[in-house]
């Protein structure tokens, strides 16, 4: 699978469609994705997830249902919701790491980290975006977070500081996420079915890597940052939330892809959005929203919603 870097788009107005991490639970390992209810429920589940995210309307959880969910069915809808966005002509960008940020999982009832796609349709420069219409999300938040460009494919063997060596660049974002399940009540695998509930994800600029690795994996474990609202702080978050810092997160998606058999690794030319450095905080329009980190070289940013 090719991967296509995402170029910064000109455009006025963008309408998009303290645990240790190494013990963090992998929920999906290649010993179990060859099983699973059948092929059937799965495709079943992403025609119906896929769907519900092109139409923007909500259905109730899977999991809920009947016949249930598991974590490895709903990764096996996850290549098959991909190929149906890509039937409509969009490209995979790279993934999206979920509930990375440990003191949400009390919240959501879900406590491991799952993934989704990110696409070229979805992803966008901030600097080229002056507003994002909300329209096209059902009860979308928002969400700051840490975004990696990937020079080169990592390997499961890597520790933290060879892993740092494959990325090309850093920079803060928002992601904008959203649940097609009612209420954002849902279990782990309606997530996963759900693309990882994304939405879009606005890059700020894009800071350099390589030349400064040392600095920047330090950085990224211990900084801090405010998440406004209209010029009022609604939520302050750590980097430690993100399982230890954002590099950490990105190893663990490493693992968790090593043991999929049916989902492709990261590969060289992907970006990953590593999860939120606060709480996912639900947003109007109308509002501008602001994210401002303190003790690493990256801007501020912001985002008004229409």
């Amino acid at each position: 699978m090719a991967f296509t870097e995402v170029s910064p788009r000109v455009a006025v107005h963008a309408t998009l469609r303290t645990t240790n991490a190494d013990s963090l639970p992998i929920i999906a390992k290649g010993s179990h994705m060859n099983q699973g209810k059948s092929d059937d429920i799965s495709e079943a589940i992403a025609a119906e997830a896929f769907s519900a995210l092109s139409q923007t309307r909500q259905v109730s959880p899977f999991s809920s249902r009947p016949q249930g969910l598991t974590v490895d069915d709903a990764y096996r809808a996850t290549p098959l919701v991909r190929q149906m966005y890509e039937a409509r002509g969009w490209r995979v960008a790279g993934r999206k790491i979920g509930f990375t940020n440990r003191t949400m999982w009390e919240q959501y009832g879900v406590y491991a980290p799952i993934w989704g796609y990110v696409f070229d349709r979805s992803v966008h420069d901030l600097a080229a975006t002056e507003a994002i219409s909300l329209g096209e999300f059902s009860e979308p938040r928002i969400e700051p977070e840490i975004i990696f460009g990937l020079a080169a494919t990592p390997s499961v063997q890597m520790n933290e500081t060879a892993l740092a060596s494959c990325i090309s660049w850093v920079a803060l974002g928002f992601e904008i996420v959203q649940s097609i399940f009612p209420g954002w009540k849902f279990a782990a695998a309606d997530t996963i079915a759900a693309n990882g509930v994304h939405g879009a994800l606005l890059i700020g600029p894009r800071q350099p890597f390589a030349s400064r690795a040392g600095e920047w994996q330090h950085a990224l474990s211990a900084f801090e940052i405010d998440l406004s609202c209209n010029g009022q702080v609604i939520d302050q978050g750590h980097a430690a939330n993100v399982l230890n810092g954002p590099v950490s997160a990105l190893r663990h998606l490493v693992e968790l892809l090593s043991g999929d058999r049916i989902n492709p690794p990261l590969s060289a030319g992907e970006i990953v959005s590593t999860g939120t450095l606060t709480k996912a905080m639900p947003i109007r329009p109308g509002e501008t929203w602001t994210a401002k980190p303190a003790g690493i070289s990256l801007d501020a940013i912001s985002l008004r919603l229409v």
